[in-house]
């Protein structure tokens, strides 16, 4: 790719002149626009920190996120992110999609913050709001300088995508899994490439997910998968449960959780645009399953935890962490906010005595004991 040669909008101004109204991004230092991400422009801006602290009272098992990237070309209509891009006077639809911010410098930022006397070298996790393997990651290459940042420091890292770029890094995440804990997860929860194409249309289909398990499986790496969302009426039929679990056991998947589709504000209107205008049968349901809030009935969340747990069960996942598959009668388990904290198993990083990283051998039949 040319990229120096694609459309420029520079922020630096001659002396004395009035600063152009393009964006309110801090550190913004030009918009770049390519053939090869026809409708995506590319705000680079220059971060001053990179390390974002979890908020106090969050049931996430991590207390510290770096996020190279805002906004997504993955333009999954389901993200829960959507909304954060409302932060920067973007809006939580087509611009999530098309207005994508880089922090060019994260990497570098990162290592200063790193190397900070009060750095205590708690696990970091990339990937929890947008995708840090999403395409534009092939033309800026940030992850590199992250992953070596963090493994240099003694940071134990976590990684989640659905971005198979992340296989250009294998050999980087080997090196790093020598030196501190290192979880990797992939977001997966449907086989239906179709489906797939329609409602996450900037992502590498299942298949190429699939292989991209098998490959970090057989480099010696954890990898977790996080079936979510699971789509009522779309992707929750016994059929297709049946084959996910399947394929996820036959690609070596460390372990797997899943949950039913979660609609925060600024996503649920997108996704609720989706719905009717693809799925107009449907539309009347998924109001009256979500109604006001954010998380499917308590009854359905039920229905779907105990259909997962027994294609779990039949897959050979049965002892790998859950997420809305406990028993959700449990008074701790009620507060939908407990499952969205559940990780598969492979996808954080736990370390054992010596300091060494866990990492699960692969058995005969592709399905993994889990040591996580």
């Amino acid at each position: 790719m040319r990229w120096e040669a694609q459309a420029l909008v520079p922020t630096p101004n001659p002396a004395g002149a009035a600063a152009p109204a393009l964006l309110p991004l801090a550190g913004l230092v030009r918009s770049v626009t390519t053939p090869e991400f026809a409708g995506i422009t590319f705000h680079e801006v220059t971060a001053k920190s990179v390390l974002n602290r979890v908020p106090a009272g969050s049931k996430m098992p991590f207390e510290w996120t770096v996020n190279p990237y805002r906004g997504c070309s993955h333009a999954c209509v389901y993200c829960f992110a959507r909304k954060t891009h409302t932060y920067l006077d973007f809006d939580a639809g087509m611009d999530f999609d098309s207005q994508v911010v880089v922090k060019v410098n994260a990497a570098e930022v990162l290592r200063k913050e790193l190397n900070k006397a009060s750095w205590t070298r708690q696990q970091v996790a990339l990937g929890t709001n947008t995708d840090p393997y999403q395409r534009a990651e092939g033309r800026y290459r940030l992850m590199p300088g992250i992953i070596t940042a963090l493994a240099e420091s003694g940071t134990p890292l976590s990684i989640l995508t659905k971005g198979t770029l992340l296989a250009r890094d294998i050999p980087l995440l080997k090196s790093a899994a020598a030196q501190v804990p290192v979880g990797l997860g992939i977001s997966l929860a449907m086989t239906n490439e179709a489906l797939s194409e329609a409602i996450e249309p900037g992502t590498p289909g299942p298949r190429a997910r699939l292989r991209l398990v098998s490959r970090l499986r057989e480099a010696g790496l954890p990898c977790g998968v996080m079936a979510m969302p699971i789509l009522p009426w779309l992707s929750d039929s016994d059929e297709a449960l049946d084959a996910l679990f399947g394929s996820l056991a036959a690609a070596g998947a460390t372990g797997v959780t899943a949950g039913a589709l979660y609609l925060k504000p600024g996503t649920k209107e997108w996704f609720m645009k989706w719905i009717a205008a693809n799925h107009p049968e449907l539309a009347g349901r998924y109001r009256r399953l979500y109604g006001t809030g954010s998380y499917a009935s308590k009854e359905y969340r039920t229905w779907l935890a105990g259909r997962v747990r027994y294609f779990k069960a039949r897959h050979g996942f049965s002892h790998s962490s859950g997420f809305s598959h406990r028993d959700l009668d449990k008074p701790d388990l009620d507060d939908p906010r407990v499952e969205e904290a559940q990780y598969p198993a492979g996808s954080i990083p736990a370390a054992v005595p010596g300091g060494s990283t866990a990492v699960p051998s692969v058995s005969r039949s592709g399905v993994q004991d889990s040591l996580f």
